[in-house]
């Protein structure tokens, strides 16, 4: 379970920011899980969290950066062997910035509910920082400190990892030492490479969609329990679906096609590309939220507005709420524009403020992330109607009829180079 994530120095992130799913000192749990942790600690998580803000405000560079922490786990010893330093994405609006290191840092719960921390600092050329703590006994316990400009890089306070000075003798400067422990299969430091291979899914409106569906499609074949499952998904959703067909010819992958049901009882199966984006997207969405739910795992979904409508996005947010169907703590990470997200058409929050996480651009590019309770919401606000209005910020930065105006002034000025 993911507790807090801290980035810096990555794409429009510039500074350091901060994405956290516990429940804010003071402020009523509302749907967050009450999580006991080893040595009898405990905190109350959310299962959800929106992150919402104008276009090219940078919300989307938050999961990307989730993502690309996952992906530096696992690919960096195996992968990164490739590269002569280091592959990042740092700030590119400011010189200074390819001089400085990017920084990650997750804090997350384990599976035997001992907390953990774990984060690295990547600069041009090599790892420049590495460090694991542990807390058992709700105290903290540095496992592990790697610093590339000390003239001992590692330092293994307590002795606690085995094999430690074998590893740290064969890890390359551009490689992070937990992805070099887990190629091992290290009887410690592979739960923690696994934690990350489980979780931080990202999942975009345009890229990787294909096999996202082949993914769903392999479900539906492999699971009679999650046919049944995406079947009735697909029903309640109204798309007029009655059922699914997968078929299979030799030397070709899997197709599906969906059974729309007619007014007489019949049945008609669909080729796939006669199926308009917004059933295709919520088709591809299925199978890794039904594996998430399943897992207890972290999924990250940009832009889940997408191509669905408000009420297909609604529910989404409702089934990571609900525990009875997200029973193992599965937990959604969501970037949205549209603020129906925040309130149902009564009035009602689907989210609490301690959900709503919002980013904003300044005018030398960078992000801010923030959350909704630094505005201080009253209790009784209709946050959709007060986010429109701008009263929380990240929103875009123009007037109404603002854009028609730049078009009518741009048309006045070619015009008068014409005549010119």
């Amino acid at each position: 379970m993911l507790l807090r994530f801290r980035v810096a120095n990555v794409r429009s992130l510039r500074e350091e920011q901060e994405l956290s799913f516990t429940v804010p000192p003071g402020h009523e749990p509302g749907p967050a899980h009450h999580v006991e942790l080893a040595g009898g600690k405990d905190v109350d998580v959310y299962p959800l969290l929106g992150v919402f803000g104008a276009n090219a405000s940078g919300k989307s560079n938050v999961l990307t950066a989730l993502s690309h922490m996952r992906d530096a786990v696992l690919s960096s010893y195996a992968e990164w062997t490739s590269y002569r330093g280091v592959p990042r994405e740092e700030f590119a609006l400011d010189d200074k910035a390819a001089g400085e290191s990017s920084f990650f840092e997750v804090d997350f719960v384990a599976d035997d509910a001992v907390r953990w921390t774990y984060g690295y600092e990547l600069g041009a050329t090599r790892v420049e920082a590495e460090w694991l703590h542990a807390y058992p006994r709700g105290r903290r316990q540095v496992w592990l400190d790697r610093d590339a400009s000390r003239d001992e890089e590692y330092d293994f306070p307590g002795d606690r990892i085995q094999d430690r000075s074998r590893l740290a003798r064969t890890t390359r400067p551009n490689a992070l030492f937990l992805s070099r422990a887990a190629t091992d299969n290290h009887p410690q430091l592979t739960q923690i490479y696994q934690w990350f291979e489980r979780n931080l899914w990202l999942i975009t409106p345009e890229h990787e969609r294909r096999e996202r569906e082949a993914y769903t499609i392999r479900r539906l074949q492999e699971d009679p329990g999650v046919r049944r499952r995406i079947e009735e998904l697909l029903r309640v959703a109204d798309l007029g679906i009655g059922g699914t067909e997968v078929t299979r010819h030799p030397g070709e992958a899997p197709a599906v096609r969906l059974l729309h049901a007619g007014s007489d009882g019949t049945t008609a199966a669909f080729e796939w590309d006669k199926e308009s984006f917004g059933t295709r997207s919520w088709f591809a969405l299925l199978g890794p939220m039904l594996l998430a739910l399943d897992e207890g795992a972290v999924l990250l979904v940009d832009e889940l507005d997408s191509s669905l409508h408000p009420r297909f996005a609604a529910e989404v947010v409702r089934i990571f709420h609900n525990p009875q169907v997200n029973t193992r703590g599965a937990q959604l990470v969501f970037t949205s524009h549209d603020p129906s997200l925040l309130s149902t058409p009564s009035g009602w929050r689907l989210l609490d403020p301690g959900q709503v996480w919002l980013t904003e651009k300044d005018k030398a590019g960078r992000t801010e992330v923030y959350p909704l309770t630094a505005a201080e919401p009253g209790e009784l606000e209709n946050l959709s109607a007060s986010y429109l209005a701008g009263k929380f910020g990240a929103v875009p930065d123009f007037t109404e009829g603002q854009i028609a105006r730049r078009i009518l002034a741009a048309r006045t000025r070619e015009a008068e180079a014409e005549r010119d």
